[in-house]
């Protein structure tokens, strides 16, 4: 492959490649699609690539002669070593210079030594071995981590090999507990008090970023979307300001907070269009109301870029490459001065009332700038602003204290420098990076360690120092003592101290001195605190007092109890939320200790295993308790439901936990225990509704008759066409059937059986169909009958009760034609298959009669079958007169088609040019049945009529049979009910 070199293009001459270096990526890139292929050539070209065949490559010019290149352990610096001709000297000197993988120059390193050849990284890329002449030096590597403190939170960016995108931790120090959050192109972390603001790219593509404010656990508060690139990003209390090279956006953020109406009303009319706005670094704002969010004037250039920018609650400084200061104020925006400087800032940093600036350069150097002081310069002129003497090299951090604006921290190389008032204290061996500087403590962290291994950081790598001030007094009181003490600390007063000496007379009971000391450090608390010790008596109570001020728990108790006060003793375990010691001192104690306490401590310790999950131990104690509340929920979470139902059943009627236990049950689908626990806190109406819900909808009838409910009529029916239309009918039959609406049932039943005879399925089962519709409505006849019975018991007129049921079946009847004669279907096809069986086995004489009881139920079988039937019958028994007239009905059925007709016709011309059509048999019994004194019953075993007075009818379906067949059956042949 012929690679294409950019970085040469408009040069002539040789040139050789000094160094050539491909990142091997197993440690993830700070970006999606980053550079990581180096090629350098010795006059100082550089060209860093994606891959081999990138056409878009970055392009340094590093203004050197290269010896070698190299990436460190993660891809995000590139090294480029080699020497400068320096202009005043005229031997050259050897340099290092960083760069980003994007081009951008991080720092340069001067090195010592004629001729440097070449150099190496460390694993962890925290130092860098360099070979010059014959030595080796080692430079230490500060990396300028994406990193902040907030609230006991550190928040830390890492790349990791298996995600594109940056994984960034909010670790909370105090409790050592972390959230993870993955944030794409992750610019830049800046924290102040309580929340952070990450800077990120909206879009590879488009030039658009977010701020992203979050609180201290990573939860996003407010997104802002800008137009300018947030190269640098500072805070304050109320604003964000973001600044590219030409521009500065300033974002008044807010924070929710409880607000009542009115004031949110104030708010949003008071809102003006100043929570964003934009400024170019050339315009001179003069602080009335003119920025606004104008992105076209923010994307022009400038000849003096922005290079550093930081910010109180009163002012904003804004760094350029020239050395100048931009100063404005703040909340309005308006220029108020410019200072000029002799080095280009690259890390600027306010004290706490905004008097001094100081200033980190690209080498390293620290100085100072006082912002206030007015000086006369060398042309004799005053101005505002002077540069302080002091001086220091190879500073990496600094941070003022919060509460001093004279004191501050800085790191050099690996120690930790304090300065009061620009004087040093004696240095302490570290390489932590400052958190926090404030109460004359230093918080640091070491975040090499924690980025070794950044997903379990340890809390061994938060470090607390303590400034010399505080170590001196301590030292001091301890030795000799607070009245000397006291005089030291008047002149050098601090809060800090003031508590600390505080703290000391309080152990000493001099409470004078504690309460003098606790109002120089504004401490009303430790005030309070020592005018009640101060209304004690006992001596030795002050001392379990100042014993529990300053947590040594175990002692104070002690000491109560060695005064016998088991009763303060308790109150400390109380408010200290020990239960199992309250507990326990409850029970060591002589005499009957107090029950309402027992109880209290029995409750505090269920909800504690409660808490936990663990709900076998929850139980225990509260039943010692007696809290049936807590202990109904832990049987429901142990799926104890007997222990539950007893509990519902130990409870007085109308108790306000039972509904809650009782829909316990109900999520639990246990009906019966839900609906004794509705019922006994009188709430039968949700009774009924978890029957339903529960599909018991017999149990719903019968509550809602019980308690004279109107809507299970209407509940039913809702289910029932909820069935229906799934065409769950059977369903709906069982749930007619279970609910004691019989009728209702019964009709469903006819359907289906009609339906199943219209289908001509086999005549036993639409049989069977229509013997159970027949049942139902038997039953339902039974329902009313009872009913009527029921309503006129008081009454002694057995006629009135026949009479209503007599209507009752009456308006049965006119709704339903099965009504009225509920056994006709099942009557039609059990004569039909009698009919056949008895044909088939050649009794063709029983077989005619029974065919002839066909004849009466042509509205339930099909009239071509049972004719077809009869005059099959009547054939083979002989009797041509009947096949006959069963013959005039076939040819004269206008359902038939005209060439079924054609094959009737053929067949009975056949048959009777054979057989004349007369019926020589006459038997005693047509002289009976043609007499029409009224229909006699008919045997359901042979279909025989029955004459004789002595016969058997079924209970069920009042049908009759022969006595002499009655011997034959153990049940109905009918409706087959036990004879």
């Amino acid at each position: 492959v012929k690679m294409k070199l950019s970085c040469l293009v408009n040069l002539t001459g040789a040139f050789s490649i000094a160094g050539i270096h491909w990142y091997h990526g197993t440690e993830g890139y700070i970006e999606p699609d980053c550079p990581c292929l180096a090629v350098c050539y010795d006059n100082g070209r550089c060209q860093i690539m994606r891959d081999e065949n990138d056409h878009n490559p970055v392009l340094i010019d590093t203004g050197m002669n290269v010896v070698c290149i190299q990436w460190n352990h993660c891809g995000s610096v590139l090294a480029v070593a080699g020497s400068l001709k320096a202009t005043s000297q005229d031997k050259d000197v050897n340099i290092v210079q960083f760069y980003t993988p994007f081009g951008e120059h991080l720092r340069t390193l001067k090195v010592p030594g004629k001729q440097i050849a070449a150099l190496s990284w460390e694993g962890s890329g925290l130092k860098i071995a360099l070979a010059v002449d014959s030595y080796i030096y080692f430079a230490n590597i500060r990396p300028d981590y994406k990193w902040g403190y907030c609230s006991n939170t550190v928040v830390y960016a890492y790349t990791r090999p298996d995600r594109p995108e940056y994984c960034v931790v909010f670790w909370d120090t105090k409790n050592n507990e972390k959230y993870v959050k993955y944030v794409k192109s992750l610019i830049s972390i800046t924290t102040y008090g309580d929340f952070c603001v990450l800077a990120t790219k909206a879009d590879e593509n488009q030039p658009q970023y977010v701020l992203v404010l979050c609180n201290s656990i990573g939860t996003p508060l407010d997104p802002k979307y800008i137009d300018i690139g947030p190269l640098f990003v500072t805070m304050t209390k109320t604003h964000v300001i973001a600044a590219s090279k030409e521009a500065f956006y300033i974002w008044q953020y807010r924070v929710a907070k409880k607000l009542t109406a009115m004031e949110i009303n104030q708010v949003a009319r008071t809102r003006k269009e100043g929570r964003e706005r934009i400024y170019h670094i050339d315009d001179t704002p003069s602080g009335s109301a003119d920025g606004h969010l104008d992105y076209s004037r923010a994307t022009e250039g400038t000849r003096d870029p922005i290079c550093a920018i930081t910010a109180s609650d009163k002012i904003l400084l804004v760094g350029r490459e020239s050395g100048t200061i931009q100063r404005y104020s703040l909340p309005s925006v308006g220029i108020v001065q410019k200072y000029t400087l002799n080095c280009r800032a690259y890390q600027l940093s306010l004290n706490c009332n905004s008097s001094r600036v100081a200033i980190i350069d690209l080498s390293g150097v620290l100085t100072f700038f006082d912002l206030d002081t007015r000086v006369v310069d060398s042309t004799g002129q005053q101005v505002i602003g002077e540069q302080l003497k002091l001086e220091r090299k190879d500073v990496w951090d600094m941070k003022w204290a919060k509460d001093n604006p004279d004191l501050f921290a800085m790191m050099e190389k690996t120690r930790m420098y304090v300065f009061r008032n620009l004087d040093p204290e004696e240095p302490i061996q570290t390489s932590g990076y400052i958190c926090n500087f404030e109460d004359l403590e230093i918080k640091s962290v070491l975040l090499d360690e924690i980025l070794k291994n950044p997903e379990h950081p340890n809390k061994d790598y938060i470090i607390n120092f303590e400034i010399r001030s505080l170590r001196d007094s301590r030292a001091l009181i301890e030795k000799v003592g607070i009245a000397e003490s006291s005089q030291f600390i008047e002149d050098n007063p601090h809060p800090r101290l003031w508590r600390l000496l505080a703290e000391a007379a309080l152990q000493k009971l001099d409470l004078q001195t504690a309460e003098q000391a606790f109002v120089r450090c504004k401490d009303y608390q430790g005030i309070k605190f020592v005018k009640r010790l101060g209304n004690l008596q006992s001596e030795s109570m002050k001392q379990a007092e100042v014993a529990a001020y300053f947590s040594r728990f175990e002692e104070a108790e002690r000491m109560y109890l060695d005064m016998d006060r088991r009763d303060l003793a308790i109150g400390l375990r109380i408010k200290l939320g020990d239960w199992f010691r309250v507990l326990q001192l409850l029970k060591t104690g002589s005499g009957d200790s107090d029950d309402a306490l027992l109880e209290q401590a029995h409750n505090a310790i269920g909800d504690y295993f409660a808490d936990r999950q663990k709900w076998l131990n929850a139980v225990q104690y509260y039943v010692q308790g007696r809290n049936q509340e807590r202990l109904a929920e832990c049987y429901y979470m142990l799926e104890d439901y007997q222990g539950l139902e007893n509990l519902a059943n130990s409870l007085p009627e109308n108790n306000k936990l039972l509904p809650d236990i009782a829909y316990m049950f109900v999520r639990v689908g246990m009906c019966e225990q839900a609906v004794s626990a509705f019922l006994k806190c009188n709430r039968p109406k949700d009774a009924v509704d978890t029957c339903v819900h529960l599909n018991q909808w017999n149990k719903a009838v019968e509550l809602a008759k019980n308690h004279n409910m109107k809507e299970i009529g209407s509940l039913l029916a809702r289910y029932a066409s909820h069935l229906l239309e799934k065409n769950k009918i059977l369903d709906a039959i069982e749930l007619y059937r279970k609910a004691n609406y019989f009728f209702e049932a019964a009709k469903l039943m006819f359907k289906i059986a009609d339906e199943e005879a219209k289908k001509r399925t086999k005549p036993l089962r639409v049989k069977k169909l229509y013997v159970l519709s027949a049942l139902l409505i038997e039953q339902c006849h039974e329902q009313m009958q009872n009913a009527q019975r029921g309503k006129v018991k008081g009454k002694s007129s057995e006629t009135a009760s026949a009479l209503a049921g007599l209507l009752e079946d009456d308006v049965l009847s006119s709704t339903n034609r099965f009504a009225d004669n509920a056994w006709r279907g099942a009557e039609a096809y059990h004569f039909f298959i009698l009919a056949q069986r008895q044909l088939y086995k050649g009794y063709v004489d029983a077989a005619l009669k029974t065919a002839l009881h066909l004849r009466d139920y042509e509205d339930i079988i099909p009239a071509v079958e049972i004719y077809s039937l009869l005059a099959l019958c009547a054939c083979a028994n002989r009797a041509f007169d009947i096949c006959s007239k069963a013959f005039v009905k076939l040819e004269s059925l206008e359902t038939l088609r005209s060439e079924q007709r054609q094959q009737y016709e053929d067949l009975a011309l056949e048959i009777f040019t054979r057989h004349c059509p007369t019926y020589n048999k006459k038997s005693d019994l047509d002289d009976v049945l043609e007499s029409g004194d009224g229909k006699l019953p008919v045997c359901v075993a042979t279909g025989d009529p029955i004459l004789e007075y002595r016969f058997w009818m079924c209970s069920v379906c009042k049908h009759c049979m022969k006595a002499k067949e009655a011997s034959n059956y153990n049940f109905c042949p009918l409706c087959h009910s036990t004879a």
